[in-house]
């Protein structure tokens, strides 16, 4: 049986998941969030302050989706509890960004400002000119909107110009150098 898929989720206080016609229904504090269940042989069983995932056979594919189910399940009821942040760094001379209205604009080496539309759902605030905090109740998409603002400036490796996330380590590579004999 999966590590992952077998472990009950905790149902916090104030959070309440319910799980009809294949659709996981979960509510919160801070939102609502629901998941399509595709895989017909994944049960949901809603207990008092748990929820298991079951499967109901041993197939390849039916076992991937025990587990992935489940964490998608116990993502989202950590998101309705409290939201999931994600920080991007800019890093270079001159580069900066600050969010004006629904737009983050983001001076970061090109000749015009680059302008990103912040989606329904996120939330992102600039804390000082270098630093980008994306946050929402959806985990996906919140790691899907920090990769979107990410690549607008990849990392350069000889001086680490451009965009990372906080927790990554950017590698440097070192310059040629040119010595005499």
């Amino acid at each position: 049986m999966s590590r992952i898929g077998r472990k009950h989720i905790d149902v916090p206080a104030g959070v309440s998941v319910a799980f009809e016609n294949g659709v996981v229904t979960v509510k919160g504090k801070l939102g609502e969030l629901k998941q399509d269940i595709k895989c017909k042989d994944i049960n949901v069983v809603i207990g008092a302050g748990v929820v298991n995932v079951e499967r109901a056979n041993d197939e390849k594919q039916t076992r991937a989706y025990h587990g992935l189910y489940r964490q998608l399940i116990a993502n989202m009821v950590a998101g309705v509890q409290t939201a999931f942040t994600k920080t991007v760094i800019v890093s270079g001379v001159g580069y900066k960004c600050a969010v004006t209205g629904n737009k983050l604009v983001m001076n970061i080496g090109y000749s015009k400002p680059v302008e990103y539309t912040i989606p329904e759902g996120i939330t992102i605030t600039c804390p000082d000119p270098l630093q980008i905090v994306v946050s929402g109740i959806n985990k996906e998409y919140v790691g899907q909107v920090a990769a979107q603002i990410k690549a607008k400036r990849p990392v350069e490796p000889y001086h680490g110009y451009g965009m990372h996330y906080s927790t990554e380590v950017v590698l440097r590579k070192e310059a040629k150098t040119a010595g005499k004999k």
